[in-house]
């Protein structure tokens, strides 16, 4: 674990400049997620916020009999903290890593302080809490509504997005969690893909290799919400301030 951290990994954190973001450092440290690392657990008490800054969380909904969808991702372009935002101090889904990868750890007393004092890092958490709203009810849609092949191809992309690269690690058991589809499923959904030489999979390892196919192939849904983040999905390494 380290203090030091370029704020400039994560778009909301970006927005902290001076004082402000001089505060924030206080009490916080760069921790690396694992694979399937927890985050929240439901009905569990929240202490802290995490900005990731390469790693990708999912917020997954799991019911009595074990099975899980995911309903939510959160990338450099947010938090995980929106139940604190919203005033409560617990989740009612579980979250946990789905990428590996660094994130900014912020006690949580740290996170509700910006929030009142800080008018810029609350429209920035504001704008994002309300992309995220409208992308959690347009995967709803999506899951019920598209093809595993077309839900397939837009998580890809999604995760694409978030990580700033074309490759990432994946098994077909994650991704048929993630989608909420049989795993034979997702197999033939991703091998379809790769037989269509948009994407490459081996061992655990996914590579995008022709993102124009895989938007032609995907549903509405990615385009729309990758829409409702606008310019906080785009943060990317190559447009950092120097």
């Amino acid at each position: 674990m380290s203090k030091i951290a370029d704020f400039r990994d994560n778009a909301i954190l970006s927005s902290l400049k001076g004082k402000e973001r001089t505060f924030a450092l206080q009490g916080g440290e760069v921790i690396d997620f694992k694979v399937r690392q927890s985050v929240y657990e439901p009905e569990k008490r929240i202490n802290e916020a995490y900005f990731p800054l390469g790693a990708i969380l999912s917020v997954v909904a799991r019911m009595k009999d074990g099975a899980m969808i995911e309903i939510g991702t959160i990338g450099r372009e947010g938090t995980s903290a929106l139940p604190l935002v919203m005033g409560s101090e617990t989740s009612a889904n579980e979250s946990f890593c789905q990428v590996p990868g660094r994130a900014w750890k912020m006690p949580a007393t740290t996170f509700r302080s910006l929030l009142t004092t800080s008018n810029v890092f609350r429209e920035f958490v504001n704008r994002y809490l309300q992309a995220y709203v409208n992308m959690v009810g347009q995967l709803a849609a999506c899951n019920r509504l598209h093809s595993v092949y077309e839900r397939c191809a837009r998580w890809l992309l999604m995760t694409g997005d978030r990580v700033g690269g074309n490759e990432f690690p994946l098994t077909h058991e994650f991704l048929s969690i993630m989608l909420g589809s049989r795993r034979s499923g997702v197999t033939v959904a991703a091998a379809m893909l790769q037989r269509a030489g948009f994407i490459h999979y081996e061992h655990g390892k996914i590579t995008i290799l022709d993102r124009a196919g895989l938007e032609a192939t995907t549903c509405e849904c990615y385009k729309i919400t990758t829409d409702q983040f606008g310019d906080l999905l785009s943060l990317r390494p190559a447009a950092k301030e120097q």
